[in-house]
Formats: C-alpha cells, structure tokens, sequence
C-alpha cells in the first residue's frame, strides 16, 4: 500500500485543548477561557492506494471556513480554532496534485465528523461514506452543534454507510470493523474526542500504521496519556488512551494522529512509536 499525507491548511488551536487542564468540567471550561494559540498545526487527510480500492480518511476542511456564518463561533473574538486553508489546498486539488482522482475514492472514512474532518465530503460524491453511527447520531442530534458538529454544510446527498462493529477483538479494542476483502485495513471503535470517533489500523506485514484522527494531538501526548480539552467524555477518552497504548505496546506501530506536525515524517521513515509502557 502506498499511504500520501495531505494537509488542508493549518490550524491553530488553544494549548489547554490540544492538552487538557484539569479534570471533569474543569478541564473543558480552561479551553473555553484559554487566550493562548498554538503555532500553526497540520489538518491531515490520509489517501491509502490499496489494491481493493483507494481509500480516503477523513477529508479536512473548506477553503470558505473563515467566512462570515460559517461557524457558529465566527462572531466571537476568541473563537476555538483560526483556519489558514487555500482552494488549492481542499482535498480535491491536493489528491490531483499526487497523481489521483476523488472520483476514483472507493470508500471515505470518517474519524469523526468535526468540521475539520468532514469539511471536505463535497469533492466525494461517488465515494462509499463511512462513518460510526453513534457519531452521526450525535452530530444529528438535537445538540450536535454544542459537541462541535456542523451537519448544515453536509452536501445533500450526503448518505453515509455506518459501521457498526462486530465483537471481534483486535488486540487491546474489543470489537473491529475489517474493511477490506485482504483483512488489513481495520476500523476500531476510539470514542472520547467525540461519542463515535473511530480510527483506522493497516497492517503491513508486521507493522501497523494507525491513523488515529484525535484521539490525541500528537504522539508524545498519547505516550504520557494526556487527553485533550474538549473530550466531553473523559472516562471514555482515557479508556481510548490505554488501549492505544496496549496496542503500540504489543505491536510495532507507526502512530499517526491527525494534528501532529511530526506525522509525515514519521509516515515516510515508517518511525514507529517506542516508550509506549501503558498509563496505568
């Protein structure tokens, strides 16, 4: 498999969300007053040419991200998130720019359905969507723009397939999603970051690559078992922590989250992730 590293744009986000302050409550109202930014950070899409198909995860942002109306937030002086993203760099362009076509995508995998991960479904239209159904039921739901869901920019014919997992344990996760005929692409349940955030694991020979949308904002805050500022589920983001933790433990794995800026380059050299002793 040949797997390309796409960022549309950056983001800059507070410290205190891409590293939780606090527990509970606590640690979600730090984000909300944090006045800090971080440098400006990568919005990864991964594109993997699989024999059985190409396959996309997750699809970034839109260009028109920063306009007026776009954000619920976009009036606010201390939003939680500046966009800096180019046409040139949405999705589509980006994966004409490797030699590929969004007309070829067999499947789309969504993480989760944030707005700088679904943002880019539009250049999909003849891809298979998927995506957890609990995910899509809470971004639907009567308070999905609270948790952070845009559903109104969805395009029309947006008709995701949802995953639903089977109780087949892979390693530490106790049920998977095999999504290819080969059995090494495999989709593991990961909630925390948000109520159905799931993560992709392929399997090359000995090593895995897990593309772990947000379940952490960089490696080294997966190794010291930090979760994030904005998880409203703490319980389920620190259980998620520890199984990651178990499965780099157990297998060599090369660990990329979405928002790490070291990510490419360790894609590249193929770096797997050491120190990886699970938090207790």
């Amino acid at each position: 498999m040949r797997i390309h590293a796409l960022s549309t744009g950056t983001v800059a986000i507070h410290p205190s969300q891409r590293q939780g302050e606090g527990r509970g409550l606590l640690r979600i109202v730090n984000t909300q007053r944090d006045t800090r930014w971080t440098e400006p950070l990568p919005i990864y899409v991964w594109a993997i040419e699989h024999p059985e198909g190409l396959i996309v995860v997750d699809t970034g942002a839109p260009a028109g991200i920063n306009q007026p109306g776009y954000r619920p937030d976009g009036s606010r002086k201390n939003p939680l998130a500046r966009f800096w993203i180019d046409p040139e760099e949405e999705i589509g362009p980006l994966l004409r720019g490797v030699g590929l076509s969004p007309n070829d995508v067999r499947w789309v995998v969504l993480t989760h359905l944030h707005m700088d991960h679904d943002g880019g479904l539009a250049h999909f239209p003849k891809a298979e969507l998927l995506v957890s159904r609990p995910e899509f039921q809470r971004a639907t739901g009567a308070f999905g723009k609270l948790f952070g869901y845009l559903p109104q920019h969805w395009p029309t014919w947006f008709a995701p397939h949802f995953v639903d997992f089977a109780s087949q344990p892979l390693g530490p996760f106790p049920a998977s999603y095999a999504l290819t005929q080969a059995k090494d692409v495999w989709l593991v349940p990961t909630t925390g970051h948000s109520a159905g955030h799931l993560s992709v694991i392929l399997q090359e020979g000995s090593r895995s690559i897990f593309l772990a949308g947000d379940t952490s904002y960089s490696q080294d805050l997966l190794l010291a078992g930090s979760i994030d500022g904005v998880a409203f589920n703490e319980r389920a983001a620190r259980q998620t922590i520890r199984r990651i933790q178990q499965y780099l433990h157990e297998a060599p794995t090369v660990y990329l989250p979405s928002h790490d800026p070291a990510g490419a380059r360790r894609l590249s050299e193929r770096a797997v992730a050491v120190g990886t002793t699970p938090v207790a």
